[in-house]
């Protein structure tokens, strides 16, 4: 029996509405503040450089992404397993200078303050942190979904990227950046994100010091990944590649130890012993109070003006509401 529109009752569907997390990779984010901005100094005479750029970068994000959960991650001054499986790695890094070494002390105090959730563990590298965050928050089933937002200028977190995961990477100073999904990444690099390890794998790394391939280059390391797709096809593949070019099937053959090492030291660990408790990070628990007296403390007023700001916008926006929405908003 067919019945009129006007008697049947539509159910309107509720829309799934995904939550966003953010990731900041606390030292990445540290240095490269460090390093953009003049030596500022407080009334104390003590050098702030590194903490005003950190935090600058911080409201920036919470203003342009508005996330639902913020993260920070921090490496530990401990040896990681890393340098375990290789001495020589990150050994040619330069030292830390003596001038940022402070302000990573008062970034921990501020962001303590202001009720951020933090992780760092020993023999773990931020990245291995940020990496099991992303997985157990995308597998937590939260309630219509997360999507993650990784904040550093390191690279080897793009292979993080996938459909839930992506990255905010500074290009020059603190404030331009590029957010990289899946298809950025392979427009950047000519290759999946999944399959930059087995890339660095090849090439190795001058920063952190361990070789790949000696005498393969980007180029012809890409060209071997598009072709056979993974470092363990290529080494099965090595009879075919040689009767293409023996040479460079000699160099894969000779290296292929050093390549298997370099593999190990590119993987971001996905199963660090760390468990995430989503809600403990929720953007409703950020202190906004503790944040103004840290800033007021330091003499960040710049800082303390965007802070102003943003609340009175905040206050304006809840006046325009109708009282009957219960609207989640941040505190900031």
């Amino acid at each position: 029996m067919l019945m009129s529109r006007k008697n049947v009752k539509m159910r309107k569907r509720t829309p799934h509405i995904m939550k966003k997390l953010i990731l900041i990779d606390g030292n990445a984010i540290l240095h490269r503040a460090f390093h953009a901005l003049p030596p500022l100094t407080n009334k104390d005479g003590i050098i702030v450089n590194a903490v005003y750029g950190f935090f600058s970068m911080f409201l920036k994000i919470l203003e342009d992404q508005k996330p639902d959960f913020i993260i920070v991650c921090f490496d530990k001054k401990t040896p990681t397993f890393r340098k375990e499986l290789f001495v020589g790695y990150q050994a040619k890094r330069p030292k830390m200078s003596e001038d940022l070494v402070p302000q990573i002390k008062f970034v921990h105090e501020i962001l303590r303050h202001a009720k951020v959730e933090i992780f760092e563990v020993d023999g773990y590298e931020a990245d291995d942190l940020i990496g099991t965050i992303s997985v157990q928050a995308v597998e937590g089933k939260l309630d219509g979904g997360i999507d993650v937002y990784i904040v550093s200028g390191d690279r080897d977190l793009l292979q993080l990227v996938n459909q839930h995961v992506k990255m905010i990477a500074p290009v020059t100073g603190l404030t331009n950046m590029l957010v990289f999904d899946a298809t950025a990444v392979v427009q950047k690099y000519g290759i999946k994100p999944s399959q930059l390890v087995d890339y660095k794998a090849l090439v190795g790394d001058s920063s952190d010091n361990y070789p790949g391939v000696a005498g393969i280059g980007p180029k012809t390391a890409s060209n071997l990944i598009k072709e056979y797709e993974s470092l363990e096809n290529i080494y099965k593949n090595l009879e075919k590649i040689k009767a293409k070019n023996a040479n460079l099937a000699l160099k894969l053959a000779t290296d292929a130890e050093a390549a298997g090492l370099a593999q190990k030291l590119a993987q971001v660990v996905l199963n660090a012993p760390i468990t995430l408790d989503i809600e403990k990070s929720g953007i409703k628990y950020l202190n906004k109070e503790g944040m103004i007296k840290e800033f007021k403390k330091y003499g960040f007023k710049s800082l303390l003006n965007r802070l102003n700001n943003k609340q009175q916008a905040i206050n304006n926006e809840k006046r325009k509401e109708p009282k009957s929405e219960n609207k989640q908003m941040t505190l900031l």
